[in-house]
Order: C-alpha cells, then structure tokens, then sequence
C-alpha cells in the first residue's frame, strides 16, 4: 500500500510539514510506505511548503514602518509570500489595521528585490492581506516595470472576486466599515481607469482580480498570470505524479467547512483524486457535519476533536494526527 500525505496547515495549531510528517509517522508504523507532499492554497504556508525562506529583506509594513520579510530565492525562482510585507497580521490584526491606508508598498519591493538578484521566475501568493489599495503601492515600488514583464509572474490566489469588488467582499475582515468600504471600492474603480490609460489592461474583467484587495489585478496588468493557488503549488511539488502511483491520499485542514471546497486544498485535492481514482480521506480538526456528509460519497472524513476531544486535539494535535491515521490505514487495508 502507497500513501500520499497531503495536507494544508492545520491553522494555529499544526504546520502543513507537521501534518504531513505526523501522518507519514502513523504510516511508517503501520508498515506502509508514504510520501509526504505538505500543501497550500497560495496563502499563509505557501513559503514554507515551496521550500522556506532562504532570504530576509527591510520593506515598508502595510501601515508604512519598516518590517523585515521572509522569502525564498533558489535558482532562478523567487517565492514571495505578500502576507509577509503586507499582510493583516503584520498590521496587527483587524483591531489594529488601518483599511484606508494599509499598502502594498513592501510586497512590490520584495519583487523589485527578486528581479535585482536575478530572478528569472517570480511566484507570489496573495492570501492574508491587510489590503485593499488594488496593488497601487506595489505598482510604486517596482522601479523596473518593463525588467518584470521579462520574467514568469505567477500569481497563488484562492478567490474569484473581479477587481472593483474588492473592498465589498473583503473589506469587513480588514477592519473597514460600511462607509470605508464605499470610499475604498470608488477608488478601485479610479484606479481600474488608471490601469487602462498605463497599461493598456482592463483589471475588472480578470477573474481573481480583486485577490489581496486588487494587487491580483495589478500583478495581472503588469503581465502576472493569476493561477489557483492549490493547482499551482501542486504543479510545483510534482502532486500529480505521486497521486498517479498512489493507493489513498490523505489530506487534512483545521477546519472544514463548505469554504474547504471553494479554491482551498481539500476541496483541490478530492477532485483530482477523484478524478484520478485514488480514494481519498481527510484528518481535520473539526468538521461542520452536514459539509462531511454531502461530500461523504467522495471523501472520507475523520475529525479530531470528535474523535479525541477538544482538549487533547488542541494540546497534542501531531499525537491524534497520527493516531488517525493508523485508524484510516485499519480501515483501508
């Protein structure tokens, strides 16, 4: 029997490398052979699943102080996470985030940083924003504009949202209120008419445009191709040809709820498993029951704190990932 071990982060408790290596773990003593293929969706995580950070650079904070970033060079590929330089967490959460001024200045100077070391293909990931300037402050760091559409510019995104959307969809979870979320989207749509007059693009018509508070839009005018997020970082970590010699996949997330199957790493990976005949089972935290049952034909769902507890989930959760796998393993033989 031949495991893939697939899982994304278990958020606020495990890593997606953890996860992995937990299940791999309750493998290996079973008896079975696993290959561990941690995942993301292009958000939080991603850095670290493509490798980790090699490389530390000072850029401008989404509320404009100095903040020092982590990223990612090897060989010609720079990995760019925009929630280091510009990210919601950086500005200290939706209490301390300031909606109208939060900028993507720095994420625009660590690809500026990447071109000047040579980068010949740059991915960046657009989840955990604090942002909703539609890559404005990104667009001014880059001093070599003309250099970057010379390069690959993969951009992760997990959302569909046009452009000019931006601040209606996301805006709330960033801090803004009704009020600022008008005065943000009327200038998403100034700077949609700023686009077209510069670079000739059209950002309201690109889905996923509005990803990060419209720095999707931006990297795609300067010649970015905005990808899914799962589908990307799967092409990256070669998950095709391990699903292909694969007898069960197991994947797993902190939460699953009906968001798991909109873009995330879960949902991705059910379908292609799916699709490639390989059962497929996912090890969560916690599960909203009517999700797991309307997908139960597909995937088989076995959650922790069901299982074992809150308590004991949230306090040794590598100890019940593994358990649940020898479990599922039982199961499956």
């Amino acid at each position: 029997m031949r495991v893939v071990a697939a899982p994304d982060k278990f958020k606020g408790t495990v890593t997606a490398h953890d996860a992995a290596r937990a299940i791999g773990h309750g493998c290996w003593e079973a008896g079975v052979d696993c290959t561990e293929v941690p995942l993301a969706d292009g958000g939080d995580g991603m850095l670290e699943v493509l490798g980790g950070a090699n490389k530390t650079s000072l850029v401008t904070g989404p509320l404009g102080d100095p903040i020092t970033a982590a990223w990612r060079l090897h060989r010609d590929t720079a990995v760019i996470e925009m929630a280091q330089a510009s990210g919601l967490v950086a500005a200290g959460g939706i209490e301390g985030n300031d909606p109208l001024d939060a900028t993507t200045m720095g994420t625009g100077e660590l690809i500026d940083q990447a071109l000047d070391h040579g980068a010949k293909r740059i991915i960046v990931g657009l989840g955990g924003s604090a942002t909703t300037d539609g890559g404005f402050g990104a667009i001014r760091a880059i001093n070599a504009i003309s250099r970057l559409k010379q390069v690959e510019l993969l951009v992760a995104c997990d959302v569909s949202t046009p452009f000019t959307r931006a601040a209606e969809a996301f805006g709330p979870q960033k801090g803004a209120t009704p009020a600022q979320v008008k005065m943000l989207t009327g200038r998403l749509e100034r700077l949609a008419q700023m686009f077209v007059q510069e670079f000739g693009f059209d950002v309201t018509t690109i889905e996923g445009g509005g990803a990060a508070g419209g720095l999707g839009g931006a990297l795609a005018a300067l010649g970015g191709r905005l990808m899914p997020g799962f589908e990307l970082i799967a092409d990256e970590v070669d998950l095709y040809d391990h699903l292909e010699v694969a007898d069960l996949v197991i994947t797993g997330e902190g939460c699953l709820d009906e968001s798991s199957f909109d873009g995330k790493v879960v949902g991705g990976l059910t379908a292609l498993a799916h699709e490639m005949g390989v059962p497929v089972a996912a090890i969560v935290g916690t599960a909203e029951p009517a999700v797991a049952a309307d997908h139960a034909g597909r995937l088989r769902v076995v959650s922790l704190v069901d299982e074992y507890g809150e308590d004991l989930a949230m306090r040794e959760p590598k100890q019940c990932i593994t358990r649940a796998t020898a479990a599922l393993l039982a199961d499956f033989a």
